[in-house]
């Protein structure tokens, strides 16, 4: 998607701001119209281009960012949370988050870098050490602003939210975090749907700080939740918004069970093994890459999400799991 403002319903812009060096390319930021000017669903990533980006995509609205009130943000990740910090010193717009998301942001303030410290203890019990001390090695030597992860003004809490014309049901779905939250306008048939649900991509399940709590596990039972709500216009963080939620989260739900039965068979050929050999076996992303292709900080996702999907077949009983020298060992029941 071009740089731009591009309006989804009346009243309501999406604009992509670029994500320079990121494979996801760009954030979606949806600027609605109150009367009191313009209030936001997630704020972007502080990068130096993105102040003047969202300055050109305003004025084609008449608008400029000065105007912003509130930013209403789905969760702290930094291509969400960061420059929602920048427009609040700049502007002063007050910033909501949800508040499960509270000991997350405390963790990355008190690491006071972009090392994920807690995704590098379970490459370990994956069976990736190698793998974890590359990871640690690039992300230490990004440049960290620890001003970029001041708390928000407000913690919201699940329940009603008034913007504008829009009244908005604040829905708690953790899973891609613990604290990730979704904004649902029943009345306009709209869920800005952040990260939970995506279009064309599944969100990466545990990259997180905090203490790993079968992630995957919540995401499946809080996109399963969203079939019990009115289906409405999928308007995504990344990606073109698409008429159907309901449709993408059925897809959704079908892609994590072809991935489990994946997963198991791989462990089945191997006839036992860690998330780092079951990762090596299967393929990745919709170009069915082999994971000796991605980069670092993938290959990390990738055997993260694989953890992921394999601690839930143990929960659900359709693994076993001991460990030996400090890594999981997984089979299959």
């Amino acid at each position: 998607m071009e740089p731009g403002c591009y309006e989804v319903a009346p009243g309501v812009h999406r604009i992509p701001l670029q994500m320079p060096g990121d494979g996801l390319g760009a954030v979606n930021v949806y600027a609605l119209e109150t009367p009191d000017g313009l209030a936001l669903v997630d704020g972007g990533w502080r990068v130096d281009t993105t102040f003047e980006e969202m300055e050109r995509a305003l004025l084609r609205i008449g608008h400029g960012t000065e105007q912003i009130h509130d930013i209403y943000v789905t969760h702290v990740h930094r291509d969400h949370y960061t420059f929602a910090v920048e427009l609040r010193r700049r502007h002063g717009a007050r910033v909501h988050l949800g508040v499960a998301e509270a000991d997350g942001l405390a963790a990355v303030g008190a690491l006071g870098s972009n090392v994920p410290t807690d995704s590098l203890h379970e490459l370990r019990r994956a069976g990736a050490p190698v793998l974890a001390d590359i990871v640690e090695a690039l992300t230490a030597a990004e440049p960290f602003h620890r001003s970029d992860w001041e708390e928000p003004d407000h913690w919201l809490a699940a329940g009603p939210l008034r913007i504008g014309r829009h009244t908005l049901d604040v829905v708690h779905t953790p899973g891609h975090t613990k604290g990730h939250m979704v904004f649902h306008d029943v009345d306009q048939g709209l869920l800005f749907s952040g990260d939970h649900v995506l279009p064309t991509i599944t969100p990466s399940i545990g990259f997180e700080l905090g203490e790993w709590d079968l992630p995957l596990g919540r995401y499946l039972d809080s996109l399963s939740r969203m079939l019990d709500r009115p289906d409405s216009q999928l308007l995504p963080a990344h990606g073109d918004p698409t008429p159907s939620v309901h449709r993408r989260v059925e897809e959704l739900l079908a892609h994590h069970d072809q991935r489990f039965e994946v997963m198991r068979n791989a462990l089945i050929s191997l006839g036992q093994g860690t998330a780092t050999a079951v990762a090596h076996v299967v393929t990745w992303t919709r170009r069915e890459r082999p994971f000796t292709t991605l980069d670092p900080f993938n290959q990390m996702i990738a055997t993260c999400e694989t953890l992921a999907h394999l601690d839930t077949l143990v929960d659900r009983g359709r693994l076993t799991v001991r460990q030996r020298d400090g890594h999981d060992v997984f089979s299959v029941v």
